[in-house]
């Protein structure tokens, strides 16, 4: 019977435990909640849509499902743990940004690929006039969390492997 050292129940947190990132706490949480609003926000208008009126307005009603799924991963990439997530969450943020400038700029150039007759209004993508529709959280809150997770930039690591034993 081989028995296994263990550390006592009040030793507090193993260095694996107290290395990783702590984003899901202050600011992170409000960034996170932010994202998950906007993720329900973006998938019901773009389920809603696609259900009543998407043959009249196919691109910014896709625009918005794309959208959707932008901040479904961003989301759970900032709050999962771990570099992979880290990255994820920098790729999809930067997407969403590029989206939103490029959406945005195009709305004000070419407002009838925006605007469709359902709906009544110039807002028919997320993404449609900078975010308008949603208060322009939409072109402010991609540089919130770029601004965010680099200074969380240390803090993405693990350890891959436990720690030696001594």
């Amino acid at each position: 019977m081989s028995t296994t050292p263990t550390a006592p129940a009040d030793a507090g947190p193993t260095p694996d435990h107290a290395a990783k990132p702590r984003r899901r706490f202050g600011v992170g949480a409000v960034l996170i909640t932010v994202y998950a609003i906007l993720a329900i926000g973006a998938t019901s208008r773009a389920v809603v849509q696609m259900a009543t009126v998407y043959p009249e307005a196919r691109i910014p009603i896709t625009l918005s499902a794309v959208s959707a799924v932008i901040y479904i991963v961003a989301t759970l990439a900032l709050i999962l743990p771990g570099r992979a997530w880290y990255r994820i969450a920098w790729i999809t943020i930067s997407i969403e940004l590029v989206g939103v400038l490029v959406v945005g700029t195009l709305s004000y150039v070419d407002t009838a690929i925006f605007t469709f007759e359902a709906q009544k209004a110039a807002d028919g993508a997320v993404w449609s006039y900078f975010g308008i529709g949603y208060l322009y959280i939409p072109v402010v809150l991609p540089i919130l969390g770029m601004i965010w997770l680099r200074s969380r930039r240390g803090q993405s690591t693990h350890r891959l492997s436990p720690p030696a034993e001594v």
